[in-house]
């Protein structure tokens, strides 16, 4: 999996995303607003906190977190089974 190397906040839960292999482009999280956890990104300001952790992963706090194999899914519209083979696809040793 690519990893993510940049995000930038965009207004209206947006982000923008670089992926290590050029694939980059937004991604709207409106969906994830004002459930559960994320009715902290109504706080104002709070969005615009977006970073990437120590792993790799898109935080806004120790709380607040999104993996970048998920995003990465969702802007390009790939399924897991398209990324990572299953083990029947994998190559036998001989």
């Amino acid at each position: 999996m690519p990893r993510l190397i940049a995000v930038k906040p965009i207004p209206h839960y947006r982000l923008w995303l670089r992926y290590a292999d050029g694939t980059e482009g937004e991604v709207d999280l409106s969906d994830l607003a004002g459930q559960g956890v994320f009715t902290a990104w109504q706080t104002p300001g709070f969005f615009q906190r977006v970073h990437l952790g120590s792993h790799g992963e898109v935080q806004w706090s120790e709380d607040i977190e999104l993996c970048a194999d998920a995003l990465y899914l969702r802007l390009t519209g790939k399924k897991a089974e398209e990324i990572f083979p299953s083990p029947a696809q994998m190559p036998q040793n001989a």
